[in-house]
């Protein structure tokens, strides 16, 4: 079975929910995200021509700085809307609350940064420099895929469509 690289994209981009939450979220979407998520590793180690022991470290790496740098994007995307409805604001902006916004922006974007090298780092124990750096290119693919998938989604539901059917967005 083949997953458009958006679906792809947008499991691995997300944090993972627990077996139990899962379940009881949606028993099809659990389903549907174990089989992502196993297409997604097997295309990943096809790629980096990684090893058994070199996937289960990345495995590793992932769990433990996905969660954390899922949770600075969410904070970035957060802290890029309020600003944008800030600056939009029928009464003029409030200079005091763009200063704060742009603050967090920088401050985020270090945290991101700071996460990235340590995550690197870690890589690199277990990643040859060109392993590392095909990495890098497959997870910006992911991430500009999911972004194309959230923006053509974010049209559509303000245009009042029903999002497309899984499996079908993005298929060329």
């Amino acid at each position: 079975m083949r997953f458009p690289l958006a679906v792809v994209a947008s499991l691995l981009l997300t944090p993972a929910l627990s077996p139990g939450q899962q379940k009881a979220a949606n028993p099809e979407r659990a389903a549907l995200e174990q089989r992502v998520r196993a297409r997604a590793a097997q295309i990943t180690r096809e790629r980096l021509g990684l090893t058994d022991a070199q996937m289960q470290q990345l495995q590793r790496v992932n769990s433990r700085f996905g969660p954390q740098l899922g949770a600075v994007a969410n904070e970035e995307r957060t802290t890029r809307r309020q600003l944008r409805q800030e600056l939009m604001a029928d009464q003029g902006a409030s200079q005091a609350r763009v200063s704060t916004l742009l603050d967090a922006s920088i401050r985020l974007q270090k945290q991101r940064i700071a996460l990235i090298e340590a995550e690197q780092k870690e890589l690199a124990v277990f990643l040859t420099p060109v392993q590392r750096a095909r990495y890098i290119a497959l997870q910006a693919q992911f991430r500009n895929r999911a972004d194309q998938l959230s923006r053509q989604n974010g049209g559509a539901r303000q245009r009042g469509m029903r999002r497309p059917p899984p499996g079908t967005a993005g298929v060329r």
